[in-house]
């Protein structure tokens, strides 16, 4: 029988991968004593929703009273079990996040949507640098030092907009890989020359690296004024690293940043 985990049910919908899938599925019930990924999931939840846990992937005691700490606050049966019920509120923010977008006549518009909804969510890194389970579904389940995970953010909120549509451009985790596919399509467009009214709302900005040999950051343009664009990213921080730790809404000059331009 399948997981029947009640967030699934939403992902299923947005048609998403086996590893957004994976993230929000519980093939059995979990308690104590018990080892492994699974665990370590259930860990890393308990982390993202401020009740710290060490991420050993051991159901210890430790574990066993946040679940319980979970179950009361929520009204749930109190056993320390993790079933398919008590590991849907865990994971709700994703599920919640990757909720299918309504279409409208704008696919711009619908993709700053879909990055709004993610955002408002608060994904977020946790067990080190570029993992955890936002990492995970933004990265198609590879997470770590490797995987920055800017440019799989953007185009998670353009695959979850398109709602069968098709894509403006060839989806990447690659910064490098969207500037060429934008170029080739005729979508690219050098940020030293653009005027705001150019940036059509879902557009993505593409950061150049400091040696002007291709981009090292991405994410969703939400609106462009006078010398400014509003922007909805991921693996930023306060500070607009392109190795942050989470995904926030953030202020960005126009100019010294190049963009790829979504139709309409």
């Amino acid at each position: 029988m399948p997981p029947t985990t009640a967030s699934a049910n939403s992902l299923t919908a947005a048609a998403f991968s086996p590893a957004a899938l994976k993230e929000a599925q519980l093939a059995a019930p979990i308690t104590v004593g018990a080892t492994g990924d699974a665990v370590r999931r259930v860990q890393e939840w308990l982390t993202l929703s401020r009740l710290g846990v060490v991420i050993d992937g051991v159901f210890g005691p430790a574990t066993e009273t946040a679940i319980r700490g979970v179950q009361q606050e929520k009204s749930l049966t109190v056993n320390g079990i993790v079933d398919d019920v008590t590991y849907g509120v865990l994971t709700s923010p994703i599920a919640t996040a990757l909720a299918p977008i309504a279409p409208s006549d704008s696919f711009g518009s619908d993709t700053v949507r879909a990055a709004e909804q993610h955002v408002a969510q608060h994904p977020r890194e946790i067990g080190g640098q570029n993992k955890g389970p936002w990492v995970r579904l933004y990265m198609n389940g590879e997470e770590g030092t490797d995987f920055p995970w800017c440019a799989g953010f953007a185009c998670t909120m353009i695959k979850q907009a398109a709602n069968g549509r098709p894509l403006p451009f060839k989806a990447s985790v690659s910064c490098d890989e969207l500037g060429k596919s934008a170029k080739q399509l005729g979508l690219f467009r050098d940020g030293t020359s653009i005027k705001p009214e150019e940036i059509r709302p879902g557009s993505l900005f593409l950061v150049r690296r400091a040696n002007g040999q291709g981009w090292h950051h991405t994410g969703i343009v939400s609106s462009a004024a006078g010398e400014s664009v509003t922007t909805l990213e991921g693996n930023t921080n306060d500070d607009g690293s392109r190795e942050g730790y989470e995904a926030i809404k953030r202020v960005r000059r126009l100019a010294g940043v190049d963009y790829i331009i979504v139709p309409n």
